[in-house]
């Protein structure tokens, strides 16, 4: 990732991980397990498979 610019603040990525932290548990790295997100909201989510150019 370095070379990139950060998402999160105006500067290049330092690798600091801190836009991959966990919402639930800010010690662990996002594994994506879906446990923060709440179901009885009224949006749906859609799993994308790839992205087509």
């Amino acid at each position: 990732m370095k070379g990139e610019k950060c998402i999160l603040y105006d500067r290049e990525c330092i690798e600091c991980w801190e836009c991959e932290k966990c919402d639930l548990d800010p010690s662990k790295r996002c594994d994506s397990c879906g446990k923060c997100i709440e179901i009885e909201k009224n949006y749906k989510i859609i799993k994308i498979d790839k992205i087509v150019k």
